[in-house]
């Protein structure tokens, strides 16, 4: 892990190395003013400033060595632009069309040279094998088949020449990609359990801020079949150590993918052990124990103010008032609230006639599909209109659309269905 250096010169010098800058260009037709920039821990953003911007650029001061993947977010639009640090200035500039991104332009050494990879790598794992089962029709002589060999050659060969101790995250991000996500059918490139929880040991700070980390667990899953799932995360975890940070922060990412896979026994095994720790607990597994707290039955389930809330002048949804409220997150391109919530719209006058509330909340992002969704629905509506990126989504522990909670009249959580059969059932209301 990361170094502690004693010696205040030393501590100084490394400060001012390490603060980097990351500045983005917009044309002047963006309407956007404000951007929020993230980093990365295992697969959560972290919040770390809020610019506005000046003649159409965003400029973020990081103070501090950073290294991995971070991104910048623009409420008003819903865009985001994904990046990497390598603990140097970043430059991009965003080629725009009707306030959306249309285009990137990495401008700075590192983001040129990742996009460059990545671009060759999607185009070796989705084209290769096309074009690969093309050439068996066509012959070498031939215009098109010489080309085809030529084009086959190019993308089998290998990537981009780059010095790993020039760009140390990228070498991490690609080396361990290929060995471990990339697509491959030869067996003798398969890596087994034990080379996982090795790299997931040893790796240094670069695992939780590359992105890989989940993917990666997820694979480790995999790897070991569905008979004993519990033996292989025990197997993991006595190795890395919940006491320690990269332990809480695999435990808390096997939490959050047992919940999003609704693996609930093996959740609940491993939201337990969390919760009865006795050890100083880092930001990663304590953001997902709080996440989770909010949302047990009999918890109080936390309160958020509207934004602009349909068929209702309260603003807040504990100022809703009722004997029992229906929560429901939801979104217009979900199918399955496609096919569920007109079943709660047709028992709706027969739940208002119990004093009982409804209020949706939408993790929509295009404001013209939401608006023309919720005008068939009677009860409170209401969105951030940021997609994934809402304030819900860690609020109240959702993992998917659309997810119900049934409150009492002091905002208390009585129930948790996980379908909209269930909650007419529990109103007996089908």
């Amino acid at each position: 892990m990361k170094k502690i250096y004693t010696l205040s010169a030393v501590l100084a010098a490394v400060v001012l190395q390490a603060q980097f800058t990351v500045a983005i260009q917009a044309p002047a037709d963006f309407k956007d003013q404000d951007a929020i920039l993230y980093t990365l821990s295992g697969s959560k953003d972290i919040v770390v400033t809020k610019e506005q911007s000046k003649n159409n650029t965003w400029t973020f001061k990081y103070p501090k060595a950073y290294m991995g993947m971070m991104k910048v977010y623009f409420p008003s639009s819903n865009n985001t632009v994904s990046f990497i640090s390598e603990n140097k200035n970043v430059s991009i500039k965003l080629d725009v069309q009707n306030n959306k991104v249309k285009d990137v332009a990495y401008l700075d050494e590192a983001n040129e040279l990742m996009s460059k990879q990545q671009e060759g790598s999607q185009k070796k794992e989705l084209i290769l094998p096309a074009l690969s089962q093309i050439k068996e029709y066509y012959k070498d002589n031939t215009d098109f088949g010489q080309a085809l060999k030529t084009e086959i050659a190019r993308l089998s060969g290998t990537s981009t020449s780059m010095d790993a101790a020039k760009h140390p995250f990228i070498s991490f991000y690609n080396t361990n990609y290929s060995k471990f996500l990339s697509n491959t059918s030869d067996a003798t490139k398969k890596v087994n359990q034990d080379e996982i929880i090795d790299f997931l040991d040893k790796s240094n700070d670069l695992l939780e801020s590359s992105s890989l980390l989940r993917p990666v667990l997820v694979a480790y899953l995999n790897s070991g079949g569905n008979t004993n799932v519990a033996g292989s995360v025990d197997k993991i975890l006595d190795r890395l150590k919940v006491e320690t940070p990269r332990g809480q922060t695999v435990l808390s990412e096997l939490i959050d993918i047992f919940d999003v896979y609704q693996m609930d026994e093996l959740k609940n095994k491993y939201l337990t052990l969390a919760k009865n720790l006795k050890c100083t607990i880092n930001d990663r597994l304590a953001s997902t124990l709080k996440s989770n707290a909010n949302v047990e039955m009999g918890a109080t389930f936390p309160n958020t103010k509207f934004q602009s809330a349909t068929n209702t002048t309260v603003k807040s949804l504990h100022d809703v008032k009722a004997d029992k409220k229906v929560v429901v997150f939801w979104s217009s391109t979900c199918s399955h609230c496609e096919s569920e919530l007109p079943k709660l719209l047709e028992k709706y006058n027969d739940l208002k006639a119990k004093n009982i509330q409804i209020v949706g909340l939408s993790l929509d992002v295009d404001k013209a599909s939401y608006t023309s969704r919720i005008a068939a629905f009677p009860w409170i509506n209401d969105s951030e209109l940021r997609g994934w990126n809402s304030s819900y989504v860690d609020a109240y522990n959702v993992h998917a659309t659309p997810t119900y909670f049934i409150l009492d009249a002091n905002n208390k959580i009585i129930s948790k269905p996980e379908h909209v059969g269930d909650v007419l059932e529990y109103f007996k209301a089908k």
